[in-house]
């Protein structure tokens, strides 16, 4: 049985743990999910070393950045730290991150967080089945609608 685990935070406006989870269950009824929630994107390098110490073969990080350059160099500083724990640990690890300044309006911004957190789940199951191929170099978009492959 694959064991998934799934980080999010409390700094997120959107409970996009909970979609990526639903998503999860959906895909891989069999699978044991596992979810840590943190306060904040620079804690979810020890939650993703965790999960995966503790035998999650996969994990998806579900972060949310303010608008901020502070927020922005978090940001940074956790991408390299996530990028850093999947070479150590062999442990696949998607970064499924909103960043605020991306929508116009809050509206907006929650459509981008949901449609992100469905779509990296899914991708995340492709890559666990070896079936993610079949989508390359088809424009998919991760939070926004597909743009399509240039024909």
């Amino acid at each position: 049985m694959d064991c998934i685990g799934v980080v999010d935070t409390t700094f997120a406006r959107v409970d996009m743990g909970s979609i990526a989870v639903e998503e999860l269950r959906n895909l891989m009824p069999s699978a044991n999910i596992r979810r840590i929630t943190v306060p904040g994107i620079k804690n979810t390098i020890w939650a993703a070393k965790r999960l995966a110490k503790e035998g999650c073969s996969a994990v998806i990080v579900l972060g949310w950045v303010g608008p901020s350059l502070t927020d922005k160099l978090s940001y940074l500083a956790m991408s390299i730290g996530l990028i850093q724990l999947q070479i150590e640990m062999d442990v696949l690890i998607l970064d499924a991150t909103v960043h605020e300044d991306e929508a116009k309006d809050e509206a907006e911004l929650k459509a981008i967080a949901v449609d992100r957190a469905r779509k990296h789940a899914q991708n995340l199951v492709y890559l666990l089945r070896g079936d993610l191929s079949r989508f390359a170099g088809m424009g998919l978009r991760q939070g926004r609608p597909d743009v399509g492959p240039i024909l």
